[in-house]
C-alpha cells in the first residue's frame, strides 16, 4: 500500500471515502489513457527480402557456369533487382560475368580454383546479399594404349577445347567401329599414328561447327606425330567438322608424309566435310590411286609443308568449289599424281572459288574419257610431264573472254613440260578462249617438240581464239593424216614458239 493511500486512511471517515473515490477515478482515467495510446502506435510487421545465390557447384575449366538467384524473395512481392559480383577468383583468371544484373548470369572459368560470387538483391523493401562458391578443376586425359578391338565411343571428357581428352601413347590400330563424339581432342605422342584397318575397322568422327573434333600432337608443332592411315573401305567412314594437325614425323605411304593417307589397294574410302588439315609437315591429304573420296565438301588445307592435297585424277572431280587449298602451304596447288582421267562419259574439273590451280606431277595425265576444263581453270604440269588424249577420250577446254582456260607449266618458262598429244578423232577436242604455253621440253612424238601435237589417222583438234606460246618447238604440230581447223593459223595468237607457230605434215 502506498504512503498516499495510508494518509487518506488516517483522515476522518467521510473525507476518507471522498478522497478514495477521487483517487480511484483518477487511476481509472490513467489506465484508459495508457491503453488508448498503446493501441494507436502498435507497429505493423516489417517486410523481409532474402537473397539466395544458389548451391555451390563443382565444374570444369572451360565449362560455362549458370548462376541462379531465382529463389530470392521479397515477402511483399515487390519486384527485385539483382547485382552479381566476383568476391574472389584465381589470380590469373580473366573470367567475366555475362548479364550480371539478371538473376541467372553466366561465366566461364578459365583457371583452376575457387570463384566466389556475391548476389545482392534489392527492392522497395530493402536489400539482402548471399554468396556462392564455384570450384573449377581440370579432368585428366585418359591414355589410349591398346588397339581398338571392340565397338568403342570416345566422349568429350575435358570441356576446355585446348586440352586433350585422350592421349595416344603408341601407334594404334582400329580394327572395329570407333565413334568419336563432338568436342573430343585426341593428342598423339611423338611418331605415333592411327591406322584404320580394312575388314572391320571403321572411323566415325562427326563433330559440330561449334564443337569440333581435333587430332593433334602432344606438342603442337609440325611433324610431331605421323598421321592417320586409312585402309578401311567401309562406306561408314566419315570426318565432319574435324581438325588434323601437327603430323608428318614419318612417311605414311609411298614415301609420302600426310595428315591423312588413303591406301589404294584396299580402296580405302572416306566422306570428308568441313574438315581442316593444317600445320602438317607434308601434305594435308594424300589419296593414292585406288582410294576413294566418297564426299568432299567445304574442307580447308592450309599451312602444310607440301601442297594441301595430293590425289589421283579419278578423284579430282569430287573436289568442290568451296574447299580451300591456298593459304600458307608449301605449294598452293591441288597436286595430281600421274594417273588416268577415266570413268563416266565426261569428267569435269570445275576449279575453286579461291582460284587454286591444278598441278599434274610425275609423267602426267592419260585421258581415256571425256575431259572438260571449266572457264577459269588453271592446269599446270610438272617438268617433262604430258597429257595424252587416247582414242576413247577428248579434251574440251572452252573458256570465256574473262575466264580463260590456262594450260601451262608449273614453272612459267618456255619449254618446261612436254605438251599435249592427241590421238582422238572426237569432234569435242576443242581449245577456245584458252592459253596453252611453255611445253616442248622434249620431243612428244615423231621427234617433234610442240605445245600441242595432233597425231594419228583421223585424229582432230579445233583451236580458236587462243594464245599458243612459249613452246620449246612448234606451237602446234599436225601430223600426216591428222587435222586441225583450216583457219587454225589465223584465228589464234602465236608467240615465242622456238621452231615456229605451226607445222603441218
Amino acid at each position: 500500500m502506498t504512503s498516499t493511500v495510508k494518509a487518506l486512511l488516517r483522515q476522518p471517515h467521510g473525507l476518507h471515502l471522498a478522497l478514495a473515490t477521487r483517487f480511484m477515478a483518477l487511476l481509472a482515467g490513467l489506465t484508459l489513457l495508457t491503453t488508448a495510446c498503446k493501441k494507436e502506435n502498435e507497429p505493423t510487421p516489417a517486410g523481409t527480402i532474402t537473397a539466395l545465390a544458389g548451391p555451390d557447384q563443382q565444374v570444369q575449366v572451360g565449362q560455362q557456369v549458370v548462376l541462379d538467384g531465382t529463389a530470392s524473395t521479397d515477402s511483399k512481392g515487390k519486384p527485385l533487382t539483382a547485382q552479381w559480383t566476383f568476391v574472389r577468383k584465381p589470380a590469373k583468371s580473366t573470367a567475366t560475368l555475362q548479364s550480371p544484373t539478371t538473376l541467372k548470369p553466366t561465366f566461364t572459368p578459365d583457371e583452376t580454383g575457387d570463384y566466389e560470387l556475391e548476389l545482392t538483391v534489392s527492392s522497395e523493401t530493402g536489400k539482402s546479399t548471399d554468396k556462392v562458391l564455384i570450384t573449377a578443376s581440370v579432368a585428366q586425359p585418359l591414355a589410349i594404349t591398346a588397339n581398338i578391338t571392340v565397338k568403342t565411343v570416345l566422349t568429350d571428357r575435358v570441356l576446355n577445347p585446348e586440352l586433350p581428352d585422350y592421349i595416344v601413347t603408341k601407334s594404334i590400330a582400329v580394327n572395329h567401329e570407333l565413334t568419336i563424339n563432338p568436342g573430343v581432342v585426341i593428342a598423339f605422342e611423338r611418331d605415333t599414328r592411327l591406322d584404320v584397318n580394312d575388314n572391320g575397322g571403321i572411323i566415325i568422327a562427326k563433330g559440330e561447327a561449334s564443337n569440333r573434333i581435333r587430332f593433334v600432337g602432344v606438342e603442337k608443332t609440325k611433324g610431331f606425330w605421323a598421321g592417320i592411315m586409312l585402309y578401311s573401305g567401309s562406306n561408314a567412314n566419315v570426318f565432319d567438322y574435324v581438325d588434323v594437325m601437327h603430323t608428318g614425323s614419318r612417311t605414311m605411304l609411298s614415301a609420302t608424309k600426310a595428315g591423312l593417307a588413303f591406301f589404294g589397294s584396299s580402296k580405302a574410302q572416306l566422306s570428308l566435310k568441313n574438315t581442316v588439315f593444317t600445320q602438317n609437315d607434308g601434305y594435308g591429304i594424300y589419296v593414292q590411286d585406288g582410294g576413294i573420296l566418297r564426299e568432299f565438301v567445304a574442307n580447308t588445307c592450309s599451312n602444310n609443308t607440301e601442297a594441301g592435297i595430293l590425289l589421283n585424277a579419278e578423284n579430282v572431280a569430287k573436289l568442290d568449289a568451296a574447299s580451300k587449298f591456298t593459304g600458307g602451304n608449301g605449294r598452293n596447288v591441288v597436286e595430281i599424281s600421274s594417273s588416268a582421267v577415266k570413268g563416266s562419259p565426261e569428267i569435269v574439273w570445275a576449279g575453286f572459288a579461291d582460284k587454286t590451280p591444278y598441278r599434274v606431277t610425275g609423267n602426267g595425265l592419260t585421258v581415256d574419257t571425256g575431259f572438260k576444263l571449266s572457264p577459269g581453270v588453271v592446269l599446270e604440269f610438272a617438268r617433262d610431264a604430258s597429257m595424252m588424249i587416247n582414242s576413247g577420250g577428248y579434251l574440251s577446254a572452252i573458256g570465256t573472254a574473262a575466264g580463260k582456260v590456262v594450260i601451262t607449266g608449273a614453272t612459267r618458262t618456255a619449254g618446261f613440260w612436254r605438251g599435249i598429244i592427241c590421238y582422238s578423232a572426237s569432234s569435242q577436242n576443242v581449245l577456245e578462249n584458252a592459253e596453252l604455253s611453255n611445253a616442248g621440253s622434249t620431243a612428244i612424238v615423231s621427234g617433234k617438240k610442240a605445245n600441242l601435237a595432233i597425231y594419228g589417222n583421223q585424229s582432230a583438234f579445233t583451236v580458236k581464239q587462243s594464245l599458243i606460246s612459249g613452246s620449246g618447238g612448234y606451237g602446234i604440230f599436225v601430223a600426216y593424216g591428222a587435222k586441225a581447223n583450216t583457219d587454225v593459223n589465223t584465228v589464234n595468237t602465236f608467240d615465242g614458239n622456238m621452231q615456229g607457230s605451226l607445222l603441218k605434215e
